[in-house]
């Protein structure tokens, strides 16, 4: 019986290295209109002169393509363990590089509070949860959470109204985050289980912000802001 083929890290150098500094890829960055992945110094870079893919030349938006990217944490978590070392070496560069700018003589401890900022990076998991700067860069939303009220539903008498409804977030947010934040403002059960609906439909937990906003809100012109979204104690159809 055979042994499995080993692979090296060079085999899979063409789906780890960036098309434009030919380096493995650095906080791996997808243009969504195209799908091609980047540095993502290297595209915002890119962008500042050209708003098309500077791989396949496609336009990517005619005023501002940065809205039109997108972290790829799972990849870049992936190239962290492919290439030994590699995340060391880029946090240890940053690190330099804010020395380098001599925060410290500004009174800030620019080496430290970059590196907290790294840590919470790696620590958060892909739903937008956490309180770090995780999707501070992102294209943001404005979200009204409306209680849908009904007297006949179970559970109605703990499900309240928001003091303050009106929420700013990432469109890259989750609704299974939505749930975590109100259970947490609402001070419910671990168990308890919300719906959250747009227009009258039950969303999925993975369902994002943009893509609810794109294909379930119908709203646009004045009306259009902020995108409303009822939550209610879970109705078990079953």
């Amino acid at each position: 019986m055979t042994s499995p083929r080993k692979h090296l890290v060079k085999d899979f150098n063409h789906f780890i290295t960036c098309y434009v500094c030919k380096g493995y890829l650095i906080k791996p960055t997808t243009v969504t209109e195209c799908l091609h992945t980047f540095c993502k110094s290297c595209i915002v870079q890119h962008f500042e002169d050209s708003n098309d893919c500077p791989k396949c030349g496609i336009q990517v938006h005619e005023t501002n393509p940065r809205e039109m990217l997108r972290l790829d944490n799972t990849l870049e978590e992936i190239i962290f363990k492919l290439v030994p070392g590699l995340r060391e070496k880029e946090q240890q560069q940053e690190i330099e590089f804010w020395r380098s700018r001599k925060w410290k003589e500004n009174g800030e401890d620019g080496p430290r509070s970059k590196r907290s900022r790294l840590d919470d990076d790696d620590d958060d998991d892909n739903d937008g949860g956490g309180d770090g700067d995780y999707h501070r860069s992102d294209p943001q939303i404005a979200i009204s959470l409306d209680c849908l009220r009904n007297s006949s539903l179970v559970g109605e008498n703990i499900v309240k109204g928001l003091m303050k409804k009106f929420i700013r977030c990432s469109t890259r947010v989750t609704v299974g985050t939505i749930k975590k934040f109100l259970s947490l403002k609402l001070k419910l059960p671990s168990s308890y289980e919300l719906d959250v609906l747009c227009n009258g439909e039950i969303m999925g937990k993975d369902h994002t912000m943009e893509f609810i906003f794109m294909t379930r809100w119908r709203l646009r012109g004045e009306t259009a802001y902020p995108m409303v979204l009822e939550y209610r104690p879970r109705i078990d159809f079953g």
